[in-house]
């Protein structure tokens, strides 16, 4: 019985988000943003064009007048301002700490609904990120369970009404500059971590392995080659982390866009639940790896337990030992 009138209601809902989108059609019919409201407009490239933002956040208050507003598809910017996503990432951080508040200030021993909602929430997230680090990842628990709670509610966000459809508001994490600070900050906790559980010496040694130049010339040569590489690469880990994020979710929002142009109302329903599952995924993914990259950056390379170029050595002897041992004779 429970589960029919799930289906039923959830039904009903679809139904509803239908005829909304039909109403707000009719009542309020797609124009092109900039252009005056009765102008008439041609299907369906200005009904896309009106569903369309660029990736460039509306610059609600320019803290620096002299400065050249930019235009055009600008992605990052570096002038000081108060932009649609910022003001949006600040109402999400106000409703994401009330919540908290209000589910969580009474911590009875019996917990009510809300304050068991909380804990299951939380140990829901203590026990995926324990499965994944085990008791390395405990302390690591709370910076990964709060990133995708932050993330996910920005997601989020994007999908529900006005969001998106008035300058003023946009989805924080569809702003490259958003996510791009975002990635800038995991990247500074787990290179903290890294000096801090490691030491500097220690945690250079990873990059620098000078001790390898014990096993001889060649091998030192080798490992300290492995170790540029992976220097060069702990610069990418924020770009990636930002740019996949940002991607998606933008992507995301130009699909929504261009569907609800050229359908109007049934296929974005679909598209909006399908859009909330990616949405769910893509900050479990940022937030899984930044907790990867923060117990990565925290397991030293031991010269009695690495041995890098070592292993390096003995992987190319075993590719080459079968042409070395080939001669002419035995062909």
């Amino acid at each position: 019985m429970s589960r029919f009138l799930t289906r039923r209601a959830l039904g009903y809902l679809v139904l509803a988000v239908i005829a909304l989108d039909v109403l707000a059609y009719l009542v309020v019919p797609p124009a092109e943003k900039g252009v005056a409201l009765g102008t008439p407009c041609a299907y369906p490239v200005c009904f896309i064009n009106g569903n369309l933002e660029l990736p460039a956040p509306h610059v609600i208050v320019d803290l620096d007048p002299s400065h050249p507003t930019p235009t055009g598809p600008l992605v990052v910017g570096f002038w000081p301002s108060i932009t649609s996503t910022l003001v949006t990432m600040w109402i999400v951080i106000l409703l994401v700490l009330g919540m908290s508040i209000v589910m969580t200030r009474r911590r009875d021993v019996i917990p009510g609904r809300l304050q068991n909602a909380a804990e299951l929430a939380y140990e829901s997230l203590e026990n995926f990120a324990l499965s994944l680090g085990g008791d390395r990842a405990r302390p690591y628990v709370p910076w990964f369970a709060g990133l995708f709670i932050f993330i996910v509610a920005g997601n989020w966000i994007g999908l529900v009404s006005p969001v998106g459809k008035i300058d003023a508001l946009r989805a924080p994490t569809s702003d490259v500059n958003v996510t791009l600070g975002l990635a800038l900050v995991s990247f500074t906790v787990f290179q903290v971590e890294g000096f801090r559980k490691l030491g500097v010496g220690g945690y250079l040694g990873k990059f620098f392995p000078l001790y390898e130049f014990k096993s001889g010339v060649g091998a030192g040569v080798i490992a300290l080659f492995v170790g540029l590489i992976e220097l060069l690469l702990e610069f990418i880990k924020p770009v990636t982390l930002s740019m996949r994020l940002f991607g998606n979710i933008y992507g995301g929002e130009v699909a929504l866009g261009v569907v609800t142009g050229l359908t109007v109302a049934i296929l974005p329903v679909a598209l909006y639940g399908l859009e909330f599952l990616l949405n769910l995924v893509q900050a479990l993914i940022f937030s899984v790896l930044s907790l990867m990259f923060i117990l990565i950056a925290t397991e030293g390379h031991e010269p009695e337990e690495g041995h890098l170029a070592e292993e390096v050595l003995d992987a190319a002897h075993d590719i080459m030992a079968p042409t070395m041992n080939t001669s002419p004779s035995g062909a």
